[in-house]
């Protein structure tokens, strides 16, 4: 299967009711109960997930896309196998693990479990897979390496683009921020999008607000080099606070939950954006915090994939998630929809509608 040359150079990754819709050590696989009545059987059908560091538990990444396989699992009467990686030194075993336990559709979810997962598929031709922001091309040949490979990617970047937009407009600063768990492109692509979404405001509105913590020119900024909740995590939020940052988006699963401590430990009037899922509602924790949140339907992704593949109806085509298809999107605004300037739902509307039918550009080194 063809992939851009875009693709291959990478070789990865309203105010309320408005928007969007403006839309491990290696551990054995755990076993999750079947759906019951919820629907017949499908005969030898077993879809399973092994996740990267950040755990099932997440509360963005790892979590939505295991969302997305148990809804499946549910709906056809059938269960499902996962295994959580503590580290990426567990990917093999943990795949190698799945593939012995008789999954025939395993879901990899994330970037860095790319080799590993081309590996397995070649090892292991009569089992179907699909991985997370990546296109499983470490040949960088313009194809996918083996052809029971299901990449599942999004132009996270539009998406991004709109809030950015929505942060330069609820700054009061002037001032916003952005660090990463790691420098690979499913993360540098929100940051991407953050800045231009940014510099569209300053140029729409004649303002001057600042980006810190992330340059798409040099694509240098601030990282965590670990998709953890940790000290390291809450220090580098830190210090973009202490840069007069007045909104941080920290892109990097958990890593949003140390930016939060970091925020009220500041004491001042900070809001956190989320990534991947509406984190309003998968972490109420912090939902007094977070202004928005940039969505990856990785749940819808991996939903469909499972259930083609268990009609007999497995495709290798690359699903390539955008604005226009609702694959990526922008949340509600929750309980800051009081607090972001009225006019704001109709911008980003407008914006989003320009994204779409091409006369608003949103590129980035890691779009797809």
């Amino acid at each position: 299967m063809t992939i851009s040359t875009t693709k291959k150079l990478l070789g990865a990754t309203a105010v309320a009711g408005v928007i969007f819709a403006l839309a491990g050590c290696g551990q054995a696989p755990t076993e999750t109960p079947d759906g019951g009545d919820a629907g017949p059987a499908v005969d030898n059908f077993k879809p399973c997930m092994v996740s990267d560091e950040g755990g099932f538990d997440d509360k963005s990444f790892n979590q939505l896309g295991f969302e997305g396989l148990t809804k499946a699992a549910d709906e056809l009467g059938v269960e499902v196998s996962k295994t959580e990686s503590k580290s990426a030194s567990d990917y093999v075993s943990n795949l190698d693990a799945l593939a012995s336990e008789g999954c025939t559709f395993i879901v990899s979810v994330g970037f860095k479990l790319s080799a590993p997962t081309i590996e397995a598929a070649t090892a292991n031709p009569d089992i179907q897979y699909a991985i997370i922001d990546d296109w499983a091309d470490a040949d960088f040949d313009g194809e996918t390496d083996a052809p029971n490979i299901k990449p599942l990617v999004f132009d996270t970047a539009q998406a991004a683009f709109l809030g950015g937009y929505a942060a330069a407009s609820y700054s009061e600063s002037g001032t916003v921020g952005t660090f990463g768990g790691a420098k690979i492109p499913p993360v540098t692509i929100f940051m991407d999008g953050f800045q231009l979404g940014v510099e569209h405001f300053n140029k729409e509105k004649s303002e001057d607000v600042k980006v810190v913590g992330w340059d798409i020119t040099s694509q240098e900024g601030q990282f965590t080099d670990e998709f953890a909740a940790n000290d390291k995590a809450k220090q580098v939020a830190q210090g973009i606070i202490d840069q007069g940052a007045d909104v941080l988006l920290p892109v990097g699963g958990p890593i949003y939950q140390s930016a939060a401590q970091a925020i009220r430990d500041s004491g001042g009037n900070i809001a956190l954006m989320g990534v991947d899922a509406d984190v309003f509602t998968t972490d109420p924790s912090v939902g007094d915090l977070l202004l928005v949140s940039i969505m990856k339907g990785m749940d819808v992704a991996v939903y469909d994939a499972v259930m083609e593949a268990a009609e007999g109806n497995f495709d290798a085509t690359p699903f390539v998630g955008t604005l226009e298809n609702g694959g990526v999107s922008l949340s509600e605004f929750h309980d800051f929809e009081s607090k972001v300037d009225p006019a704001l739902a109709d911008e980003l509307k407008a914006i989003q509608e320009g994204i779409i039918d091409g006369s608003i550009k949103v590129e980035s080194p890691a779009s797809p």
